[in-house]
């Protein structure tokens, strides 16, 4: 999955610009219960505007409240300039690069294309792990070999079940890995598992949701 696939257009984003007051800034978030805004000139990405950087700002600013409203704009506070999303970055980079920011944006040419939220990403993970859907989830873990994957697309194919998700993760010896599997509910998830322990993959965990 690409970021284009999940990323919030420009045409639906709020937006600040370099030469707006902080105070406006800070009325959009509030406005549309947001913590942070991109900050746009014309077509082109000068950075992020949010709550945090606008409170701190202010205090080791030495100024009071009012002081600091009436002359700070947001050029003063802005933060992330270097920091953004291609078009046609895969979706993981997208959580790497969000880490605590709540957006971030999407940039071409520094042209700004749209953002993509940390709500987003965890909208994405749920669908990952198929958190949407009711079904069996199964976790397991494999020895690190070749065709391990295609033996486990066997035994689904065996049993005809209809995947939910499936994800992989290494373990920190990089010799086994774990597997989350999820499948909708059928009679037939004892033969299932034991096909899955004849061939070698070690049952961890059961839950239906």
């Amino acid at each position: 999955m690409f970021v284009k696939s999940v990323m919030v257009k420009r045409e639906k984003c709020i937006t600040v610009k370099m030469d707006d007051s902080i105070q406006t800034g800070l009325d959009l978030l509030k406005r549309h219960s947001i913590d942070a805004l991109p900050v746009i000139e014309g077509t082109q990405y000068k950075g992020i505007f949010t709550w945090f950087h606008a409170c701190r700002a202010f205090f080791y600013s030495g100024k009071t409240k009012d002081e600091f409203i009436s002359t700070a704009k947001v050029s003063d506070v802005v933060v992330n300039q270097d920091v953004f999303l291609k078009i046609e970055d895969v979706f993981e980079k997208a959580i790497v690069e969000l880490n605590d920011f709540p957006i971030i944006a999407v940039v071409h040419d520094n042209e700004f294309l749209g953002i993509v939220t940390r709500f987003d990403v965890m909208n994405q993970l749920q669908s990952a792990f198929g958190m949407q859907q009711e079904g069996v989830r199964i976790t397991f873990t494999s020895v690190e070999s070749e065709g391990r994957i295609g033996r486990l697309g066997d035994i689904i194919e065996k049993y005809k079940e209809s995947v939910v998700s499936l994800v992989t993760f290494d373990e920190t010896d990089k010799v086994v890995r774990r597997i989350v599997l999820k499948i909708k509910k059928k009679d037939n998830i004892d033969r299932f598992l034991k096909e899955l322990d004849k061939s070698g993959f070690r049952v961890l965990d059961i839950s239906e949701d």
